[in-house]
């Protein structure tokens, strides 16, 4: 099954300005914004991120209502599993938090 997880923008990388550094459910790790270049996200947004891309922006209302939705399938699990998995190699490793664990 093809799963697109709900995940906050936390800031973007310098040299490269379509990769963003992204929080789903505590883990942190860089995708790429790229496919968002006609509407690109800004800190703070929310978007839809799978196999590493963030395919579309969405509402804080809705990114929370799906990681709700998720929680209640009994699925939240399986997808921060499935986020924290995307590419080891290519720097797309999880990113630890170093800000005390604030959102």
């Amino acid at each position: 099954m093809c799963l697109a997880i709900p995940a906050r923008i936390v800031s973007f990388s310098k040299p490269e300005e379509d990769r963003a550094l992204v929080e789903v459910a505590g883990v942190r790790r860089h995708i790429s914004t790229s496919l968002l270049e006609d509407d690109p996200p800004k800190i703070g947004d929310w978007v839809l991120v799978h196999v590493g891309f963030a395919m579309s922006k969405i509402s804080e209302t809705d990114a929370l209502d799906q990681l709700r939705t998720l929680s209640l399938l009994g699925e939240s699990e399986s997808a921060k599993e499935e986020f924290a998995g995307y590419g080891v190699t290519g720097g797309n490793e999880a990113v630890p938090k170093s800000d005390g664990g604030a959102p």
